[in-house]
């Protein structure tokens, strides 16, 4: 009598472990891609508590790259994509911060170009995020 396993019995197990294996991974992308929309939404949070400061204190929003710079202080991205962050932020003179999903410059893995999120200021009283 001979033991072990069919050529048959062997190739379904592989493809059982590939299946398996595909979905993973499409989970898995998807809840880094979560995660890092959530590093979005919370430095916009932080851009929407300063900018409200600064408002305040009579100097408007920061609407350029080197004010928001200044504003955020060093290391963030203001204005371009780099190595530190998957998005890249800004805001208007409206007070309405947006990140936008690094496709080229950014930190690796690369995200889907024209992926945003957008936080509008409502005169001071929070604010909505939408994606």
């Amino acid at each position: 009598m001979k033991r072990g396993f069919t050529l048959l019995e062997l190739m379904v197990v592989i493809i059982v472990i590939g299946v398996l294996a595909t979905l993973g991974f499409v989970q898995y992308t998807t809840v880094i891609e979560k995660g890092r929309r959530g590093e979005a939404a919370s430095i916009l949070g932080t851009m929407r508590q300063m900018a409200e400061v600064q408002n305040q204190e009579g100097n408007g929003y920061p609407t350029t790259a080197a004010e928001l710079q200044t504003l955020m202080g060093a290391g963030f991205a203001a204005g371009a994509c780099n190595g530190n962050y998957y998005f890249s932020y800004s805001m208007d003179a409206a007070g309405t911060g947006t990140a936008t999903r690094c496709a080229a410059a950014g930190k690796a893995p690369q995200g889907n170009a024209g992926d945003t999120m957008t936080l509008t200021i409502n005169g001071g009283k929070g604010g909505s995020v939408t994606w």
